[in-house]
């Protein structure tokens, strides 16, 4: 069995073994990474065998981590050890995919979907709808594109609704506000002054992965991606990218319970600040010791970095991920729709779901 992992912003792990009355057995580490003393490479490999294949990820790195302390101890390394590129994390996730316990973005087809303008509740509804039919088998992995044609607020699925939200400037600009199913933070969204994307795949993809590091792993392909329209893009923070110009965009993440993740993100394209300030109560706070110029360059827009429409940019991100993944077009079925509708009606607009942090 062959696994193999590479760390974002690191190296290659690889992992060959065999599997023996459900134990491993003839584990096989290698890859690009740097290890120092070579002797911690043999520790490695026989720490790993004989572990149970149902072993958990954050189990087997323990188990590699402190063969090699006790090795250093004994005396059986010939000096401290040293995994540069690597670490035990990273061959405990090569097991897994070798085993067939965590998979790989080449493991799966994904359906790309651009259903067109949708209603506010009914993109959030969609979120649940997707990630749902994902954990029951009835859709496989989905990169779905936002479009809509209302001024609406997404807000985390954990936050105060008066904190983030001024009703009197919801009620200036007929602002639609949809409590999303995923954490994070608020979102101002108007028609055409952010690129939004849902990305709904199996936990096996992020097998022994944290959050923090799921972020950096599911938003690889968006660094690629903005690179094509000629913007040097960097992760910032958890789950944040930005540019040396600022902030660009943020990500949100829920994990079902049925074994599929829902993963989000919405870039800034021409948002008006003003406006969003005038909406967004968490956001004056952010800024009250910041001019206007800092505030701009918070949210600084792709329009201005790229010189292209908003739909220059989507089809570029839905060219990059196309060319980087096994992808085939795919539409919504009328049942999903409805479906989503049905939620958006009785869930995501009612009072006591966006009132449940009130």
């Amino acid at each position: 069995m062959h696994g193999e992992y590479k760390v974002p912003g690191g190296k290659l792990v690889v992992v060959d073994l065999e599997v023996r009355d459900d134990l491993l057995d003839q584990v096989r580490l290698s890859g690009d990474f740097f290890l120092e003393p070579d002797d911690a490479l043999e520790v490695i490999d026989d720490a790993l065998v004989g572990q149970p294949v149902g072993t958990a990820t954050g189990e087997l790195a323990r188990t590699v981590d402190e063969a090699l302390r006790e090795a250093e101890r004994d005396g059986r390394v010939t000096g401290p050890v040293a995994m540069v590129g690597f670490d035990a994390w990273a061959v405990a996730v090569a097991v897994r995919r070798a085993l067939g316990l965590a998979t790989t973005w080449d493991d799966h087809t994904f359906e790309v979907l651009r259903p067109g303008p949708l209603p506010p509740a009914t993109l959030g509804a969609l979120d649940q709808v997707l990630s749902e039919e994902l954990a029951e088998g009835l859709r496989g992995p989905t990169l779905r594109f936002w479009d809509w044609d209302e001024r609406a607020v997404f807000i985390g699925s954990f936050q105060s609704l008066s904190n983030e939200v001024d009703p009197a400037g919801v009620a200036k600009h007929d602002v639609t506000v949809v409590r999303r199913i995923s954490g994070g933070g608020a979102m101002f969204m108007e028609a055409g002054n952010c690129v939004t994307f849902s990305l709904v795949v199996p936990a096996s993809l992020v097998d022994g992965l944290s959050f923090e590091q799921s972020y950096a792993f599911l938003d690889q392909w968006v660094l690629g991606a903005l690179a094509d329209v000629g913007v040097e893009a960097y992760f910032s923070g958890m789950n944040d990218v930005a540019s040396p110009a600022g902030k660009l965009a943020g990500s949100a993440q829920k994990r079902l319970a049925g074994g599929a993740v829902l993963h989000h993100m919405t870039m800034a394209y021409d948002i008006d600040n003003a406006k969003m300030l005038e909406v967004l109560r968490i956001g004056r706070e952010k800024l009250s010791d910041k001019g206007t110029r800092s505030a701009n360059k918070r949210v600084d827009p792709l329009r201005s970095q790229t010189g292209l429409s908003r739909e220059q940019i989507v089809d570029a991100f839905e060219a990059h991920f196309k060319g980087r993944y096994a992808t085939v077009d795919s539409t919504l079925r009328p049942d999903e729709l409805r479906r989503a509708d049905e939620l958006a009606r009785t869930k995501f607009s009612s009072p006591a779901w966006i009132n449940r942090v009130p």
